[in-house]
């Protein structure tokens, strides 16, 4: 009798592979061929799965965000927006191995999508979905009745600075640790709730 074998999860193992590729090898060696070998199957049946090189990142691309949403999601209800900004942010950042490799892949498949109508459309996804997100924190922080231009004014500080941290721990992890990313975002809270008092 043949293995059954759940197509979901199969994609999810491919994904996996090229994120260890692209980690590995960079984005330009994440090819079907590649990535059939490093996940143990032939192209053939990688194809099966992914019609084409462009279906596969998009695929891995789309990944990264739906775990981060998980993660946000799964968090504790917070009923202080402080509190709430400060762990949602937590989880968009590189603070441990699991959200860097995320934020490498993330950021290797940005620097393609310029090149890549498929991929630009996911990344232009993940840029709204990041500046709503940060948007929804700021006004929380700012309360309902705030209605001059700060909340817009403050949501692209933020925006900057989470952008700016993700790639600044990628590019030197080194001097960017998680310990200084989490000491950056507690001052731009306490900052923003000045700005917003």
């Amino acid at each position: 009798m043949p293995k059954v074998v759940d197509p979901e999860e199969r994609r999810r193992d491919v994904a996996a592979a090229v994120w260890r590729v692209v980690r590995r090898d960079g984005l330009d060696q994440a090819s079907v061929r590649n990535v059939a070998r490093e996940a143990g199957l032939s192209p053939g049946s990688l194809r099966h799965y992914f019609a084409s090189q462009s279906g596969l990142l998009a695929f891995t691309l789309r990944t990264v965000t739906e775990r981060i949403e998980r993660r946000i999601a799964a968090l504790p209800d917070e009923p202080d927006p402080r509190r709430r900004a400060a762990a949602v942010l937590a989880e968009l950042l590189p603070m441990d191995a699991e959200r860097a490799a995320e934020n490498e892949v993330w950021l290797a498949f940005t620097s393609r999508s310029m090149v890549d109508p498929e991929l630009r459309a996911l990344r232009d996804e993940g840029y709204e979905a990041l500046r709503s997100g940060c948007r929804a924190l700021v006004a929380a922080l700012a309360g309902p009745d705030r209605s001059d231009g700060a909340v817009e004014r403050e949501t692209d500080r933020l925006h900057a600075l989470v952008d700016g941290l993700a790639v600044h721990a990628a590019t030197r992890p080194d001097r960017l640790t998680p310990a200084r990313m989490a000491a950056a975002l507690e001052s731009h809270l306490d900052d923003l709730q000045r700005a917003l008092a």
